[in-house]
């Protein structure tokens, strides 16, 4: 038992034991193991930003095998994927390291007038494979975003019933700049919307200290924005006065200076981990390996 760890459980009271007990799997899996501290390796970027975009940089990715194997060796909380990659590991990861079926996916082949991610597999087939927890991409701002939302509170009753925790990224599109999508209020507020649906996990981008709305600003006067760490921390505030684990993503591609600078702002605002994917897995096996160490030594400082 861990005392981080049974202190953020606490705030999960209301769910089943399954539900807890897959979020405590995760928590207590891998370098950060007890620390109430995660770092997930997510690898669905072939099936939304294309295999060359993604894998050219470092070939080996390439293999489904590469990735799992990656975030076993480096100690990660857990792995994230879409259906065909979790399938062609199951079997030999499947209660050795802790999986996330991503159930919804998009690709950049077409452009559809909006956000929305097709559901391209289940939580049946979360449970066949033995998954710890199914992810989902929502869209705040997209036209269709109630659509989404309408697919997502099926899910998530679904899930729970199969006793799998849901963990949700939270991306603001639609009617705004780039600018707008990584603003301080749209990421506080796209983390709220995500936590009213029911999410257990939150993923979003680390904020700016941009303001996107201009009927926010007035409010935002008193709140601190200046560095990484005020912004994090009123995310986190924005996510059930932290009630709720929030993690955030490595954004493109970065130096590890870069990437470290950003790990520091999270961790000294509270935020909960990271989600590393190209910043991780683009690189050799040996730089990823290291990065990935000095990312959870932050974490664990």
């Amino acid at each position: 038992m861990s005392e981080a760890v049974e202190k953020i459980l606490a705030n999960y009271a209301g769910e089943s034991p399954a539900v807890i007990g897959n979020l405590r799997r995760m928590l207590m899996h891998g370098a950060l193991a007890g620390t109430g501290k995660m770092v997930i390796l997510p690898v669905d970027q072939g099936f939304e930003h294309g295999p060359g975009r993604s894998f050219g940089p470092n070939p080996a990715g390439y293999d489904p095998g590469y990735h799992a194997k990656l975030a076993v060796a480096s100690g990660c909380n857990a792995y994230a994927a879409p259906l065909g990659f979790i399938e062609a590991i199951a079997h030999q990861y499947a209660g050795v390291l802790p999986l996330i079926l991503k159930v919804n996916n998009s690709d950049l082949l077409s452009d559809v007038g909006g956000f929305q991610s097709a559901l391209t597999s289940s939580v049946k087939d979360a449970v066949r494979l033995g998954c710890s927890a199914i992810g989902f991409t929502i869209y705040p701002g997209s036209t269709l975003r109630n659509q989404t939302f309408h697919q997502l509170r099926d899910l998530i009753a679904e899930a729970r019933e199969a006793g799998m925790p849901t963990v949700l990224w939270a991306y603001a599109r639609g009617n705004m700049t780039k600018d707008d999508e990584t603003a301080l209020d749209v990421i506080a507020y796209s983390a709220h919307v995500a936590c009213q649906l029911g999410a257990h996990v939150v993923k979003v981008k680390p904020p700016t200290a941009h303001l996107g709305r201009d009927d926010a600003k007035k409010f935002y006067a008193e709140i601190p924005r200046d560095t990484l760490a005020d912004r994090i921390r009123h995310v986190k505030q924005a996510a059930f006065d932290g009630r709720r684990i929030v993690i955030f993503s490595g954004g493109e591609a970065k130096d590890r200076e870069g990437v470290l600078a950003d790990i520091r702002g999270i961790h000294e605002g509270g935020g909960d981990g990271s989600i590393m994917g190209r910043n991780a897995f683009q690189r050799s096996w040996d730089d990823s390996l290291s990065l990935l160490a000095d990312a959870m030594a932050i974490y664990k400082s």
